[in-house]
């Protein structure tokens, strides 16, 4: 597996791939918050509902 940072990568678009993952994950809070449903996540292997409140659940 490549060690280097994502943004140092040659192609513009991979380079540009994190920022956009996050603005991407930004964008579904505000909206999970808009609608009151839950986002679902991934820690420590197991996949996680995230009420917009901020509450958990593991699944």
């Amino acid at each position: 597996m490549n060690k280097k940072k994502i943004e140092l990568a040659k192609d513009p678009d991979l380079a540009g791939s994190l920022t956009a993952i996050r603005r991407a994950a930004k964008r579904a809070a505000q909206v999970a918050i808009s609608t009151n449903t839950a986002l679902i996540i991934q820690r420590n292997g197991k996949c996680v509902h995230v009420k917009p409140s901020g509450e958990s659940k593991p699944r």
